[in-house]
């Protein structure tokens, strides 16, 4: 089945002669079971592409879990490797840190470079929300003497 560490990429029937099928089209490129009464990958011929079977299963280590909430990191063993979901940035940031202490990988996000940038946009907001407080403070001020 598999030889060595190399898993097959598993393609459909006559990828290569047609684009419709995926040549030169990457995105066209997937898998469909063969058919056909004569079909030499349906009867695993020597030298054809070899067919989805059971056996290509990963390694349960390299597997990776997709996280899309907290929740389902409650579940998780250490380490695990995950990907993160969509998901906003307070949750992302939560989900970072919980991650953190479990010690679980993270596949899709360099944990020091997002922490970093996220801290650095907190600081901006802080600073924004400050400075919109003293001038609506400021103008308050100034209403009140237009008053009197």
């Amino acid at each position: 089945m598999r030889r060595g560490n190399i898993m097959p990429k598993f393609l459909r029937r006559n990828w290569d002669k047609y684009s419709r099928l995926g040549k030169n089209k990457k995105k066209k490129q997937v898998w469909r079971s063969p058919h056909g009464r004569h079909n030499k990958m349906r009867l695993k011929r020597k030298g054809y592409p070899a067919t989805v079977n059971i056996g290509y299963k990963q390694e349960e280590k390299k597997r990776m879990v997709l996280v899309n909430n907290l929740k389902e990191l409650e579940h998780l063993r250490e380490g695990t490797t995950i990907i993160v979901g969509k998901m906003g940035a307070k949750k992302k940031m939560e989900l970072v840190n919980k991650a953190k202490s479990k010690k679980l990988h993270l596949y899709n996000i360099n944990v020091k470079k997002f922490m970093k940038k996220t801290e650095k946009a907190n600081k901006e907001k802080e600073a924004e929300k400050s400075s919109e407080k003293k001038e609506t403070h400021k103008e308050h001020e100034k209403k009140q003497e237009n008053k009197k």
